[in-house]
């Protein structure tokens, strides 16, 4: 965890499920590149191997294109991209010797169809799911598999902290004001959103199911999203999310 005063939570699920000796809870913050390497080396000594590394770390930074800074942009890519390309590198000396372990990305349906205010996010996933690709190919001749998992909206609190909104897109000199306004009314208010142990049984059962596939989809919105984008023409899709975003007005 990168903040271990907020693991009250965590710390009441593991002895509500009678687990609390078998984990093991350290800080870790995965923007601090430099400790990472140290981090794993040192797991690997305890243990003895790493079988399975879960690239969850993650926030959803809001806010029309235009609005975003450069540093905003930065910050979201930071954590969502390179804290997991950093991590997956620190582990992968070690999964290279074992000649086995898994790697699972958690990426967002926002990864393979981008949705308007989410610019910088779509962006850290569209890049995660690249990465990812590539490197699926390049580690399964050495018996390490690498898993992409794309929840669609899920209960997690990501949506409800308000230094993930770009600064500007609340300045009343914005052109986009109004419409970020029904954004967020929209994402905090109207949009339905799954339970979050779905993901996380997803996640313990691809830990070591056999033979995984690159790419698993997660929640039922997620699912439709990519099945009209598939079968939409673009102009149409564009037209179904500007509807229902109200974003065809200022």
């Amino acid at each position: 965890m990168r903040d271990l005063s907020r693991r009250q939570q965590l710390d009441a699920a593991l002895a509500s499920a009678e687990v609390s000796e078998s984990v093991s809870v350290r800080r870790l913050d995965v923007t601090e590149m430099a400790s990472h390497a140290e981090f794993a080396a040192g797991i690997a000594a305890e243990y003895g191997r790493i079988d399975v590394l879960v690239n969850n770390a993650g926030f959803a930074f809001a806010g029309f294109a235009e609005d975003v800074s450069l540093d905003e942009l930065r910050r979201q890519m930071e954590t969502n991209f390179f804290g997991a390309v950093s991590l997956t590198q620190a582990v992968l000396p070690v999964m290279r010797r074992q000649r086995s372990g898994r790697i699972l990305m958690l990426s967002s349906v926002g990864g393979r169809s981008a949705a308007p205010g989410l610019s910088s996010y779509a962006a850290s996933k569209f890049a995660l799911e690249g990465y990812t690709e590539s490197l699926c190919q390049e580690l399964r001749p050495l018996g390490i598999d690498c898993v992409l998992i794309e929840p669609g909206s899920f209960e997690t609190g990501i949506w409800y902290h308000a230094d993930n909104l770009a600064a500007r897109a609340s300045d009343p000199a914005s052109p986009n004001l109004e419409r970020s306004r029904r954004f967020r009314s929209y994402v905090q208010h109207t949009l339905k959103r799954n339970d979050a142990h779905e993901v996380a049984r997803l996640i313990a059962d691809l830990a070591d199911r056999p033979r995984p596939r690159l790419r698993y989809v997660a929640g039922r919105d997620a699912k439709l999203t990519l099945i009209l984008r598939s079968l939409l023409p673009w102009r149409s899709f564009e037209r179904v999310i500007a509807t229902t975003l109200k974003l065809d007005s200022q």
